[in-house]
């Protein structure tokens, strides 16, 4: 078993001494507790695991919630200086502002800034933030039209993908494993090419691989950076679905749970029950699980995935979440609803931006697999755009790279160390012969060199 084989037990749970600790806040000595165990020779296997996950858990969820409630105002301050504490503390009383305890004292999520500024207009502007490049709902709108128009939508692709240890964290003479996300073949690319990578002799992964990187290894005798640049077409077809009739059997696969994450909790049975009661059309079934989605969850950036828990059912019940986090929820409520439903993911790369992101897949007989982007089409509704909202249910974009078809797969060539993101692939990851290492310890960038419209 891999070390990161072991979060698929981590939806059985903690005992309750070792629950109360991490929910005070006292990770000391809820690792203390579970060392305890783990030295213990009566602990089953399953739960063995599960708290070798917690463990590592607890002690990574401090990086993302350093901030003490005088820190996080001043961080907001900094932009807008009346902003008030009533104000703050209303945010965190809506579910705007995420937090934890730590030592039974409240600590606030080291990005909720942007989240307000990225999902509130009037907050962005009153913090003096514009955007620069061109207008994500432009764009959207543009390609939205084009797809309809002409049936399709094609760009030819290029991008750079880098990774490098900072000086500060790097150990000459040790072995140092890397991995870099590429695109994957499947239908909406085509003519996919590794242009460059340094160092040259990086193995790359089968164009098929469910999460597909180029991988290196080597013994670093000075810091240098990893890259690879490749090229891809990546076309987006127009689905009408408005014409679609399903057929009265619809096939079984990517039905199924998959632990930790897509699970079929009592209140995801009875929410979907609820959603779908009276419907008998998979394709309306789908749709109301999208629209419940699109418009009731808020979109917040998140903790790192390493530490969370039940993410569709999370989701459900705290109605927030990031674009990965709506995806889960859809495709857990539609497999729970019989639609098969699968995870896709890599980066939205437009002309001027590029970025981590994931959707959806569902599939729907005879007509075959769709794409569902739920926080597109929320963000769509906060744009108060219904056309752009229903069409991310059935249809897409061009502007995406796809490097990863499954949700929780190994790499061709897995790590041998705790994943930094144990479910995706979009950023890269490294490890050395000791460990693997956590984001703060190395440099990531994404870059578009070119992209550009064919079709």
């Amino acid at each position: 078993m891999y070390t990161n084989d072991y979060f698929k037990y981590l939806n059985i749970g903690l005992p309750d001494d070792i629950l109360r600790r991490k929910l005070y806040g006292d990770f000391e000595g809820a690792i203390r507790l579970i060392d305890m165990r783990l030295e213990s020779n009566n602990i089953p296997e399953p739960l063995k695991n599960c708290l070798k996950v917690q463990r590592e858990i607890m002690l990574r969820l401090p990086d993302d919630f350093p901030l003490t409630k005088s820190e996080a105002l001043a961080v907001a301050r900094k932009r807008i200086q009346d902003f008030s504490e009533e104000e703050f503390t209303k945010l965190v009383d809506e579910g705007r502002i995420l937090w934890i305890y730590i030592n039974g004292e409240p600590r606030y999520f080291n990005r909720f800034f942007e989240t307000l500024c990225k999902t509130d207009e009037v907050f962005a502007k009153r913090a003096g933030i514009r955007k620069s490049g061109m207008n994500d709902e432009v764009i959207r709108d543009y390609s939205m039209r084009t797809m309809m128009e002409k049936g399709k939508m094609v760009n030819q692709i290029r991008c750079r993908a880098s990774v490098r240890i900072k000086d500060e964290y790097f150990e000459k003479g040790k072995l140092v494993r890397v991995h870099l996300p590429i695109p994957c073949v499947c239908e909406q690319q085509s003519d996919i090419r590794i242009e460059k990578m340094f160092p040259e002799n990086g193995f790359i992964a089968p164009e098929t691989a469910p999460q597909r990187t180029v991988f290196w290894e080597e013994i670093m005798t000075e810091n240098h950076e990893y890259f690879v640049e490749f090229s891809y077409v990546h076309t987006a077809k127009y689905h009408d679905i408005a014409n679609i009739i399903p057929s009265e059997q619809q096939p079984k696969f990517y039905t199924e749970e998959l632990p930790p994450h897509i699970v079929f909790t009592p209140y995801i049975q009875q929410l979907v029950d609820t959603l779908t009661k009276d419907i008998n059309n998979p394709l309306e079934k789908a749709r109301s699980i999208y629209d419940f989605i699109t418009k009731n969850v808020k979109y917040s950036f998140m903790p790192a995935y390493f530490g969370l828990e039940n993410i569709a059912d999370g989701c459900a019940r705290n109605l927030v979440g990031d674009c990965g986090v709506q995806a889960l929820l859809f495709i857990t409520m539609c497999r729970y609803a019989g639609i098969p439903a699968r995870w896709q993911s890599g980066w939205i790369v437009e002309p001027e931006f590029c970025g981590a992101h994931d959707w959806a897949m569902f599939y729907i007989e005879p007509y075959g697999w769709l794409y569902a982007d739920p926080s597109f089409g929320g963000g769509a509704v906060r744009k108060g755009n219904e056309a752009l909202r229903q069409h991310y249910f059935g249809n897409l974009d061009p502007y995406r790279m796809v490097a990863n078809t499954e949700f929780q797969a190994e790499f061709t060539i897995p790590k041998r160390h705790w994943r930094a993101d144990p479910y995706d692939n979009q950023i890269g990851e490294i490890e050395t012969e000791d460990r693997g290492l956590r984001y703060y310890e190395y440099e990531r960038k994404k870059e578009v060199i070119s992209c550009v419209e064919i079709i």
